[in-house]
């Protein structure tokens, strides 16, 4: 199997020409298929970002998944009682 990327690691380089591949660079891929004749190309997921996981809906409102940008989310740390649906606050009974 050839592989062609913008760049390889080391790691990655020897384990595909250990399996028996070639790592080709996108020159020498247009030179032996000018017209991408039994190429596929592959990219990975654009929201793969840590950051995407920040976007949407603020921390703290119902439904909402999004990571909060707080340094810890311990017992301290920007919590509040919340709201509920079915009353004004959630309530704790200790």
């Amino acid at each position: 199997m050839k592989v062609t990327t913008l760049r390889f690691t080391e790691t990655a380089r020897a384990r595909i020409e250990k399996a028996g591949g070639k790592c080709l660079t996108f020159d020498q891929l247009a030179l032996r298929a000018p017209l991408g004749q039994n190429t596929v190309l592959l990219r990975g997921f654009p929201k793969a970002r840590e950051a995407v996981k920040h976007f949407g809906p603020a921390p703290g409102v119902p439904h909402s998944h999004t990571k909060s940008y707080v340094r810890a989310k311990g017992r301290k740390s920007e919590k509040a009682r919340g709201k509920r649906n079915s009353k004004g606050f959630r309530f704790y009974f200790c």
